[in-house]
């Protein structure tokens, strides 16, 4: 059986009829490389991806745990986006040494800042190794013996595949586990940071910007690689060497022009294209409103602080960028499915599915099924949603979650190790605790206060309680707590031992973060959660399978899943509504009319102005001589995109992926031509940063250009 699925897998992937839509295998880019050529490559497969030479796939990285990034010299320097390297560039900011307000550029080796905790993971090689994995896997078994004998075959191959090696392997399902891939891996933790502009250009346009076009966002970071004298990975040391990639890219200021062929290369995250109507609505129009809507009273309140002075921007920016994320790009979600009646489309084809599946026994059952478990769901996930977007929400119910935990411990060691680190966070977390607990006390309140008016926070509340009420009630949970004390809190901590644990129990906060989650997150409902996301998984493997079957000679590709992909397309604008249209790329030009000096995702730099009021541009201007900032193409991206290089026909580095178009963000579940864009830095724009704003010459003495 399982040969006869391998080879059901191969005769779809080798069927040539493509679309802009595709996140594809770089082990099977032969079965594309025909479409990409006509559609305007001039390189092989080959060169992308191959075991027997260096090749493009050497230089991209998979960038800490969701971003990719690659290597653009031969001495380990390697470019990610901005946001992708936000984290640790706010690590070793300091209000004295602010270089996510001011910028950073190592002008040597020696002044390069090491950051510690982050990984860039380089794929060695692929192998499909499906029928190693569902070895002795039976139809006749339960869910459970099957993943059993999975998981001993998993963990048999990848230890033969890493024996006498330094490598790492992970092996991964497709096809919602009808296909399984083995990843080799080396992974680098040696990682410095080498340079990044300001936020002022590296976050142009902020949260408003997010997922739009037309974009003007400097949206880039660079760091360096280091490795011990054998070219291995090593922990850091100062007696690192700059690592040698056996690859990396060439970087070409030719530009792109409309219609130009464009591939990415990188390591998309999470898609959903093989999700029912069900799974489409749940998503579109139950638990999207709410987080957007939730999120929304998160950000309001910590945008008004960040405005009031520069400690607290410094201090929640990271925070805002995590958060604002999703909730921009839900709402986006949300509107490009009901555009494009998501739900009624995805409806219409279960109905030619069942009508098929009819007639084959192992499917007929499938959808209804499906209907039934998405059914029981629904709740259950609203109730997560809820519990995470709003109990979850403040610092202070996530501390009383710690305190919790603490309480709920008996080993004498292990409570000793959680009261010495908690004890730890809060010598920092008090150090301004007067402004923040202004912040964090308002979220608490009006996160809980929305739940209970929507019927979810009973109790608390029930929802015919009057707000003023309900508000009242959560203040004095808030000041009563020991939480917000730090002499009361590390009092308690000071000689705590598991005898003192109901002195946690009745701690106001503690009280209420046990309440929520005994009421929204039983234990019934927990199991519930486990049975039927389990037997929805087994209903898509089997739906995904049913539907090859049933559209043989359709091309297929399977979900991102955070490994190496390839989707091509080519530069092209869109009309987002009637009577508009945007063009594909944008200019300096665009950042000096959106400038306003009183919204600080607007402030242009003085030095940026400078350099665009005397054309100051160099070698980076295009024949027009306006200088590119960005560009939109048709290349199916998500997030772990992020950082991805954008590579022109011959396979030379045009830009940096780092968006996609707000009107087209539905690509997880539906991909429409029409409106799905990915938003790419130009990579002109990132060089005259670094070189004509920065004077950082040094770096761009290091790449390969080709003009």
């Amino acid at each position: 059986m399982k040969r006869i699925l391998i080879a059901l897998l191969i005769a779809v992937f080798s069927v040539p009829t493509f679309a802009d839509e595709g996140m594809w295998i770089p082990m099977l880019l032969k079965r594309n490389e025909a479409d990409m050529q006509q559609k305007g490559m001039k390189i092989s497969a080959d060169d992308i991806y191959s075991i027997n030479q260096a090749c493009l796939k050497d230089a991209i990285v998979l960038f800490g745990s969701g971003c990719t990034g690659e290597f653009v010299s031969d001495q380990g320097l390697l470019f990610t986006n901005h946001h992708c390297g936000y984290s640790f560039i706010a690590r070793n900011s300091t209000l004295e040494h602010n270089y996510l307000a001011n910028g950073f550029w190592a002008k040597s080796f020696e002044e390069e800042i090491p950051c510690v905790g982050l990984t860039v993971t380089r794929l060695v090689r692929m192998e499909d190794v499906t029928e190693q994995v569902l070895k002795g896997v039976e139809d006749k078994m339960s869910e459970a013996e099957r993943e059993n004998v999975i998981a001993a075959n998993i963990k048999a191959v990848t230890k033969k595949a890493t024996e006498g090696t330094h490598y790492s392997a992970i092996i991964k399902p497709f096809y919602y586990g009808n296909q399984y891939f083995m990843y080799v891996n080396e992974v680098f933790t040696d990682v410095r940071m080498v340079g990044t502009p300001p936020s002022n250009i590296g976050k142009f346009g902020g949260d408003t910007d997010n997922w739009m076009w037309p974009r003007h966002t400097g949206d880039f970071s660079v760091f360096r690689v280091y490795a011990g004298k054998d070219n291995k990975p090593a922990d850091y040391s100062a007696d690192n060497v700059p690592y040698k990639p056996l690859q990396h890219l060439t970087i070409s200021l030719k530009g792109v022009e409309e219609n130009d062929f464009t591939f990415v290369f990188g390591y998309p995250g999470t898609t959903n294209r093989y999700a029912t109507s069900q799974a489409v609505d749940l998503a579109a129009n139950v638990t999207n409103p709410v987080r957007i809507d939730l999120r929304t009273i998160r950000l309001n309140h910590y945008n008004n602080a960040m405005n009031q002075d520069a400690a607290q921007r410094l201090k929640y920016s990271s925070k805002v960028a995590s958060i604002a994320n999703g909730w921009k790009k839900w709402q986006g979600e949300s509107l490009g499915i009901n555009r494009l009646d998501g739900v009624e489309k995805k409806q219409e084809f279960e109905k030619r599915f069942q009508q098929w599946a009819n007639n084959n026994p192992m499917y007929k059952d499938v959808l209804p099924s499906m209907e039934k478990n998405y059914a029981i769901l629904k709740s259950i996930e609203l109730n997560n949603t809820y519990f995470n977007e709003a109990v979850r929400a403040s610092d202070f119910m996530g501390r009383a979650a710690t305190l919790l935990t603490l309480a709920n411990t008996t080993n004498d060691s292990l409570i000793e190790a959680r009261k010495n680190a908690f004890i730890k966070h809060n010598e920092t977390y008090f150090k301004d605790f007067d402004k923040h607990s202004i912040v964090d006390r308002a979220i608490f309140i009006e996160t809980f206060t929305y739940m209970c008016k929507a019927g979810f926070g009973g109790f608390v509340a029930n929802k015919d309680v009057d707000i003023a009420t309900i508000e009242e009630m959560l203040g004095k949970i808030y000041d009563k707590s020991v939480l917000t004390s730090e002499k009361n809190i590390m009092k308690l901590l000071a000689n705590y031992k598991a005898k003192d644990a109901k002195k946690i129990l009745k701690d106001p906060a503690v009280e209420l973060y046990q309440l929520a989650y005994e009421n929204l997150l039983p234990a019934s409902s927990r199991k519930e959660y486990s049975k039927v996301t389990k037997e929805i998984n087994r209903l898509y493997r089997l739906y995904v399978k049913g539907m090859m079957e049933m559209d043989a000679n359709n091309v297929s590709f399977p979900d991102a899943n955070l490994t190496l992909r390839v989707a091509y397309g080519h530069v092209k604008g869109f009309a987002p509504k009637d009577g508009v249209y945007y063009k594909p790329y944008t200019t300096l030009e665009g950042i000096i009319e959106k400038e306003n000096p009183d919204i600080y995702d607007y402030v242009v730099e003085p030095r940026l102005k400078e350099l665009y009021n005397t054309r100051d541009y160099g070698q980076y201007a295009n024949a027009k001589g306006e200088l590119p900032v960005a560009f939109i193409a048709t290349n199916h991206t998500t997030g772990g995109n992020s950082g991805s290089p954008v590579l022109n026909a011959n396979g030379e580095l045009i830009g940096l992926n780092f968006d996609r178009c707000w009107e087209g963000t539905m690509s997880d579940l539906l991909f429409d031509p029409n409106y799905c864009r990915n938003i790419t830095l130009d990579i002109r724009y990132c060089l005259f940063i670094i070189d004509k704003y920065a004077g950082a010459t040094n770096l761009i003495n290091e790449l390969t250009i080709s003009k």
